[in-house]
């Protein structure tokens, strides 16, 4: 069995995320899941591994459930939930403490940064990314 290592990434909300309602515009959460994607991939795959390889958003799923504010201490939680072929399939948590700001599933496609291609991510990069647990014996 593995479990997925998740990844803490520390927002700052600026002024310009604000928008004419006063709290954080909905289109820069999409920034903060790209960023936060992104940071957790340059974390844990090999800085040589991860120089290869470009990654490309194919989809995104909120569900915004509280607004966030100019000088809210944000984070997001990323997990990688699974990878198929060239894709990787990504759960976002967006909190202020223990509020949830908003949850998000990302797909996204794995692009070799010379030849602008997909590309599958081999079984041993994958292994970066989630840590063998062992079963409990009863």
């Amino acid at each position: 069995m593995t479990k997925a290592l998740s990844h803490l990434h520390r927002i700052g909300v600026l002024p310009s995320d604000i928008d004419f309602m006063g709290h954080v515009n909905n289109a820069r959460y999409l920034n903060w899941v790209q960023d936060a994607v992104l940071a957790h991939w340059n974390k844990l795959a090999p800085p040589e591994t991860a120089a290869k390889y470009l990654w490309v958003a194919l989809k995104h799923e909120i569900t915004y459930r509280k607004p966030a504010f100019l000088n809210d201490d944000v984070i997001a939680t990323v997990v990688l939930e699974k990878v198929q072929g060239a894709r990787s399939f990504y759960d976002t948590v967006i909190k202020r403490g223990e509020e949830v700001l908003a949850e998000v599933k990302s797909s996204w496609c794995c692009i070799d940064a010379e030849t602008l291609r997909p590309a599958r991510i081999a079984a041993e990069v994958q292994a970066y990314f989630f840590t063998k647990i062992e079963p409990k014996l009863l």
